[in-house]
């Protein structure tokens, strides 16, 4: 795509990633997600900052994909005014990070102009707060730089204004915030008659716990332990962000050994999560049988975590520069024994799961997002790639050591549970391909790169497909050493809306398998 054709110049992020930077205007801006958008492109992550202190207002940052990579447009705003053309009617996912960036930092998305014919209705952005939840005042936004982390704010009662639906035996069923589980809290409000689904609207934002503000009290070398933590599922994803940021800056490269053990433990990350939801998915469907097979075989791989690793789950495993300890023989060789036992179980359990009637029958047509839904929302990472959106880092943008490994992308045209399921089991095979290929060919040498000093005003960017997608972290240093700034960007946020499509027609019992199959993150979209 040729941007100096809009009058748009780009540089080039150094980097793992393929990353383009344009600083332009606002209506340039536009202009750049216009052309992304026709193009096929999507929108991966939309943030803000506060460059008062530099003089400068505010920034937006827009972080979009296209068949080169990724394009980040930073536009500055006006102290004044620090307001922009809502991006929604072009990328519909924008729609809750621009109401969450006005919670947290006061950077406020203008609505479209009034329709033709409509001249009461403004379309686009909505104006009802997401993350603030009452626990602040409306003009006050904890991510600006003169915020007083320490002020308390009496409590308050929020009165959200839910979306009614209306007519003849339309009734509501509110669930939550609070579950009868472990689970984290969200609300989830249905519009149903009888028991199918006219409408869910979501609620979320219940664990905003202010990571990012968090980050701005860390040194750039300590904030891996706090990206690790933002979604604790995919904690070698967030990670290995984080230090692909910060090494970025820092023009740092880990040495070959240090990025394949990354990939293993990445994949492995990724097998554990896909065994637990197989099991998961097969319980919700009446077969408690699935659900206790897949849990051992998830409790075997994070046994063999923590005999290679020293840990079941790696939050700590990766460190900026390369990984925190190395794989010793023995180790190796047990992972490596572990491959083709675990792809025989799951192999097994597989064609148990293909032909067992009841379960193809509540799995086949349930909470369908057609291809073309899912292209027009934004439907990304695992699931968007079982409804045929074919966007997998691995294969798309591929770094160090997954250059080398010649991923396969697993998809699917169905769009439906039992397709989401079929990815599953694709890309559990192929991970345990990709780690035999690691430990069978694992390169000598050392496991870390020691780290300099870095000065402040660079931009660092993380980008890494994790087990639901792909994650981001944004990262920019201050002087001393300190972070500035550090975004990230789980992409539950692309995809909790489209839950909401996906339950549409189908009955109130099937939520729990929907939601299920995709299985998104609370605590990495409420930061």
């Amino acid at each position: 795509m040729d941007f100096s054709a809009l009058g748009i110049d780009l540089e080039t992020l150094p980097g793992a990633v393929p990353v383009r930077r344009a600083r332009t205007s606002v209506e340039l801006m536009m202009k750049a997600c216009g052309a992304v958008r026709e193009a096929g492109g999507v929108l991966v992550a939309l943030w803000g900052g506060d460059d008062r202190d530099r003089g400068t207002g505010y920034t937006l940052h827009v972080a979009l994909q296209d068949e080169a990579g990724l394009l980040l447009v930073d536009v500055a705003l006006p102290e004044a005014a620090p307001e922009f053309p809502d991006l929604s009617r072009m990328f519909p996912p924008a729609r809750r990070m621009q109401r969450a960036m006005f919670d947290l930092l006061g950077l406020r998305a203008r609505s479209a102009p009034p329709a033709p014919g409509h001249p009461e209705r403004r379309l686009g952005a909505d104006p009802r707060p997401w993350l603030r939840h009452a626990a602040w005042p409306e003009d006050v936004h904890p991510l600006r730089r003169d915020f007083d982390a320490a002020r308390r704010f009496p409590a308050t009662q929020e009165r959200y204004a839910f979306v009614k639906v209306e007519g003849d035996g339309v009734h509501e069923i509110p669930v939550g915030p609070v579950h009868a589980g472990i689970i984290e809290p969200g609300h989830f409000r249905f519009s149903v008659v009888g028991e199918k689904v006219l409408r869910l609207e979501q609620r979320l934002g219940y664990v905003h716990k202010g990571i990012e503000k968090r980050f701005e009290s860390l040194s750039l070398m300590e904030g891996q332990r706090l990206a690790a933590r933002v979604s604790g599922d995919s904690a070698v994803a967030f990670a290995w962000a984080y230090c692909m940021a910060l090494e970025g800056i820092a023009g740092v490269a880990p040495p070959p050994r240090a990025l394949a053990l990354r990939a293993l433990m990445l994949e492995r990350e990724r097998i554990a999560n896909h065994l637990g939801d197989l099991g998961a998915l097969g319980n919700d469907a009446g077969f408690a049988f699935g659900q206790s097979q897949f849990q051992r075989l998830k409790e075997d791989l994070l046994r063999a975590n923590l005999g290679a690793f020293g840990a079941r789950y790696l939050n700590d495993a990766l460190v900026p520069g390369g990984v925190a300890h190395d794989l010793a023989d023995d180790a190796r060789r047990r992972l490596l024994e572990q491959v083709p036992a675990l792809k025989q179980e799951i192999a097994g359990l597989r064609d148990i799961y293909d032909n067992h009637a009841g379960m193809q029958d509540r799995f086949m047509g349930c909470g369908t997002v057609t291809p073309a839904v899912a292209a027009r929302l934004g439907l990304a990472g695992m699931a968007g790639r079982a409804s045929s959106q074919s966007w997998d880092l691995r294969c798309d943008h591929p770094h160090a050591p997954y250059d080398r490994l010649e991923v396969r992308m697993a998809t699917h045209l169905g769009g439906d549970v039992a397709a989401r399921v079929e990815v599953r089991f694709d890309e559990v095979m192929e991970s345990l391909r990709l780690c035999r290929v690691l430990l069978e060919h694992l390169p000598d040498g050392g496991t870390g790169a020691a780290m300099p000093a870095v000065p402040a005003g660079r931009l660092g960017i993380g980008w890494v497909e994790g087990w639901r997608g792909a994650v981001l972290v944004a990262l920019e240093p201050d002087a001393g050493g300190a972070i500035r700034r550090c975004h990230v960007h789980d992409p539950s946020w692309q995809n909790w809306p489209l839950l909401e499509q996906a339950v549409i027609g189908n009955i109130v019992p099937d939520f729990p398998l929907i939601n299920k199959s995709f299985n998104l993150s609370y605590s990495g979209h409420d930061l």
